[in-house]
């Protein structure tokens, strides 16, 4: 007689959710917990965003937690349509141990309580996202770490819903039954896990941010799966499906009736796809699609250590700030200034193709407008807030001060690289605070004084690069003068640009650094 197949085996693929300090994250999950970081990747919306996987030895279905690394990024609101808690079976035998460890390691526990029969204790991670530890006896398949008290898969999320009755209906049609109902919480069990739905009725809606869950996925056996999925859902009037391939598993993106968003993930081709499972997690990973900018995406991905690793402390300073650490640095520092709208990571690429063995400072500024960072206000296109550049320039020269004595760096190894409002800032706190950037290379810049100040400039090195295209090059040619007036050694270079940045930028600005004996590249 012909042997049937097993049934693939339901539950939970993975959940999703956002961190905003990604050393703390890997500390959190890998150092606290004891889960496997089992791959760093480029994110596959957004390549720019870090993409962490946790999980048991090889990265199984069930046992994954997976972070999308919003560095300093805003915070979310906690609401309905969202996964709002996470539970992890642990050995039962071990809660004790977990107590005592919480207490070592200054994380603050609640409990134990009992949840549907189960012991659970609970607590929260650097991003204040609650994780739940319950008492299960639950074979590991692929155990990592402790196995007498590490996790061993998970065990539950639990999902805020205006509409819980419904949820649980949709959750039936990917695996999941109906189980005991505690107070207002419904719970839909499959044969691996279980889904929590509490009753979200007066709550306010989720937002999306740092300390929130994006989605939970569920598993699917394949791709042919999936797509048998996604023509059922289309018959339904449900949310909009799509379909991705992810390298690692395939999945279906559809919301439940109450919103919150579902995955459905295949269990295969699984993270030893492009590692062996001995150096799982070790490389940095970027999406095939993205292959072109790979090396560039290498430096402006945040860097972190594993536990255990030397690492560079993090210090609270008045500007959101980033370091990139090449391999083998020569002890100088290029402090990036972003233009209107970006972000502290922008010029980290081009800074490193001119100086592959400087360390990086990405700076953010702290004005906003319509939710893009700037480095001070402005009130009209071509006016603006002189008070807070004064302000802000202050502030920058508090930060640079502290920023040379926490992280140890070498002032006079320190060069200034602005693009656009960055660089109009750099040239104003040049001249309201003389003295703390002393070498600077000036992108597309222009006077944004009013009133220039007086300074004394000698002994300062300016190179000033132009667009000779750029529609606000001749506001630049106030600020040359003033350079040229207060003493810097100025170098202007105008070149067949617009206000974008074009290679001829960066071979401009390695040739003039080579030229500065304290920065020369080797």
């Amino acid at each position: 007689m012909q042997q049937q197949a097993a049934k693939p085996q339901s539950g939970i693929h993975h959940v999703t959710l956002l961190t905003r300090n990604v050393q703390a994250n890997v500390d959190f999950y890998v150092g606290f917990l004891g889960l496997r970081l089992v791959k760093r990747t480029g994110g596959y919306e957004d390549a720019e965003q870090l993409h962490l996987f946790y999980g048991d030895a090889v990265g199984s279905p069930g046992t994954l937690i997976t972070f999308l690394v919003w560095e300093d990024g805003a915070t979310g609101r906690v609401g309905h349509g969202q996964v709002f808690e996470i539970a992890l079976a642990v050995p039962p035998s071990s809660l004790g141990e977990w107590m005592t460890r919480c207490l070592r390691h200054g994380v603050a526990i609640q409990g134990p309580s009992r949840e549907f029969g189960e012991t659970v204790l609970r607590l929260r991670d650097p991003d204040g996202f609650i994780v739940k530890l319950v008492a299960v006896d639950t074979l590991a398949v692929h155990p990592w770490g402790d196995v007498l008290r590490g996790p061993t898969r998970l065990r539950a999320v639990t999902i805020l819903s205006e509409a819980p009755e419904e949820t649980a209906a949709f959750m039936t049609r990917f695996g999941y039954r109906p189980g005991p109902v505690e107070g207002s919480t419904i719970r839909m069990v499959s044969d691996t896990d279980v889904i929590d739905i509490r009753d979200g009725s007066g709550f306010v809606e989720g937002v999306a941010g740092t300390g929130t869950a994006d989605h939970v996925a569920l598993r699917a056996p394949d791709v042919p799966a999936i797509e048998a999925l996604e023509k059922q859902l289309s018959t339904l009037n449900s949310s909009p499906t799509n379909v991705h391939d992810r390298k690692y598993f395939t999945s279906l993106y559809v919301r439940e009736p109450a919103g919150t968003l579902l995955e459905v993930a295949t269990d295969g081709p699984g993270f030893t796809l492009d590692e062996t499972p001995d150096r799982l997690g070790m490389t940095l990973m970027v999406p095939p699609g993205d292959r072109d900018r790979a090396a560039d995406l290498r430096v402006m991905l945040p860097q972190f250590a594993m536990p255990g690793e030397p690492r560079m402390p993090r210090r609270e300073l008045p500007f959101v700030h980033r370091f990139f650490t090449p391999d083998d640095p020569d002890g100088s520092t290029i402090v990036l200034l972003h233009g209107s709208g970006g972000a502290e990571a922008d010029l980290m690429p081009r800074a490193h193709r001119i100086a592959p063995r400087a360390t990086l400072l990405g700076v953010r500024g702290r004005a906003h407008e319509e939710g893009n960072a700037r480095w001070f206000r402005r009130l009209g296109p071509l006016s603006f807030d002189q008070a807070d550049i004064r302000s802000e320039a202050e502030a920058f020269a508090a930060f640079i001060e502290g920023a040379i004595t926490a992280y140890g760096l070498d002032p006079a190894r320190m060069l200034f690289m602005g693009l656009s409002n960055g660089a109009n800032f750099a040239a104003s706190v040049m001249g309201l605070q003389p003295g703390h950037i002393r070498k600077a290379i000036l992108l597309r810049p222009m006077m944004v004084l009013e009133e220039p100040p007086e300074a004394d400039l000698g002994g300062s090195e300016v190179l000033m690069i132009a667009g000779a295209r750029d529609p606000f090059a001749g506001f630049g040619v106030p600020l040359a003068q003033w350079l040229e007036r207060s003493g810097a050694a100025f170098d202007l270079r105008t070149i067949s640009a617009g206000h974008e940045l074009s290679g001829e930028d960066e071979t401009i600005a390695r040739e003039w650094l080579h030229m500065r004996t304290d920065n020369r590249i080797d």
